[in-house]
């Protein structure tokens, strides 16, 4: 299908522009909300990187042109009203212009009685396992007294690697003799040591994403 037959679903709206929410393609996380006309649309399809059209300077605009953070387009989906754009972006950097992982660092409330300082903080990301590695990587920096979390890592590569085999033990005997919710505990105790031991190697819980993504191509 040729890229004009591809993009004649899309129904821009009155000015030409279309919404594009851009989601970065392993973790799932919400980075950006920004606009496209046809040309954004078909440079980005023609290129593989993500373009935009700034409605502020009335221009074709390619994300990270300048800054060095591109997008580089997995893939595009248009939505069940065919009027909003889905961009699935591999992200080099960080994808807000202040700095930001994300755009979305303004807290405006929570729900399930969490508590709001009300101030800017970095987005944790959407996925219970990027959550829980932010957290993890928090823990290291500060060194909270206290802290499990910190104490293991404090005892070093060797005790956290101890914790995962223990764990996986505990694991494959709640997987034969134990009921599902011991599983499902067994199990979140492996994941958690596990993002444990990548903190204390230094390795991102997104080279494990990508290495997973490349083995299912």
């Amino acid at each position: 299908m040729s890229e004009n037959n591809r993009l004649s679903a899309v129904r821009f709206g009155a000015d030409g522009l279309v919404p594009v929410v851009t989601q970065e393609s392993r973790s799932g996380d919400v980075l950006m909300v920004a606009f496209a006309n046809r040309d954004a649309l078909d440079r980005t399809l023609a290129t593989g990187l993500a373009h935009y059209y700034s409605r502020s300077r009335g221009a074709l605009w390619q994300k990270g042109e300048t800054s060095g953070h591109v997008q580089r387009v997995v893939e595009i989906r248009l939505d069940c009203d065919a009027d909003t754009i889905l961009y699935r972006v591999e992200q080099t950097g960080p994808a807000c212009h202040t700095g930001t992982r994300t755009c979305f660092s303004t807290v405006l409330g929570r729900t399930g009685g969490q508590a709001d300082s009300g101030a800017a903080e970095e987005d944790p990301g959407g996925h219970a396992l990027s959550r829980l590695a932010r957290t993890i990587a928090q823990r290291a920096a500060e060194r909270p007294p206290g802290s499990y979390t910190a104490e293991l890592l404090a005892q070093g590569i060797g005790k956290a690697s101890q914790k995962v085999g223990e764990e996986a033990v505990e694991v494959v005997v709640a997987a034969n003799s134990e009921d599902d919710e011991r599983l499902a505990s067994e199990a979140a105790d492996l994941l958690y040591h596990l993002l444990v031991l990548l903190q204390a190697r230094g390795v991102p819980l997104d080279a494990v994403l990508q290495e997973l993504e490349s083995r299912a191509r």
